[in-house]
């Protein structure tokens, strides 16, 4: 394969570097300036690792976000849920409270089932909200 000659300017302690190691070694300088150029435009390495580490670190940052996001909705539902069983449900009367405590506690129970049936399903409320406004967008019908 043919060369291309290119003329090079050097720091003269430099070039004097680059003479000696050629001597010492005793292989042509354009070997060594050829070995050298080579090493600095092709990434080692550490280049490549750290670049594998950026992705990675990109990846988990993009995960935490969502995280955030669906903990956000999670805590918005839980209030506005919170809000609207305070405003809307009338205090019990002292003579019904056992009865309304004992009807708590079954209801409670039949929450928590309900909770595990779609934990162990793998349905959530973010996953349905995400269903439920892909869908509501491609409707022509109306929306929210």
């Amino acid at each position: 394969m043919a060369k291309i000659r290119i003329n090079v300017y050097f720091e003269p302690d430099l070039f004097d570097q680059l003479e000696a190691t050629a001597a010492s070694r005793r292989v042509p300088k354009t070997h060594i300036v050829e070995a050298a150029l080579a090493s600095f435009l092709t990434p080692d390495e550490a280049d490549q690792r750290e670049a594998a580490l950026v992705r990675r670190l990109d990846r988990m940052t993009r995960a935490i976000e969502r995280f955030e996001r669906d903990q956000e909705i999670a805590g918005e539902a839980l209030a506005l849920f919170i809000r609207f069983w305070l405003s809307a449900i009338p205090p019990v009367r002292d003579d019904l409270r056992e009865a309304a405590m004992a009807q708590g506690k079954e209801r409670y129970a039949g929450f928590v089932e309900t909770l595990a049936r779609r934990l162990a399903k793998g349905s959530t409320l973010a996953k349905e909200l995400s269903r439920d406004l892909k869908g509501t967008k491609t409707d022509t019908g109306g929306g929210l």
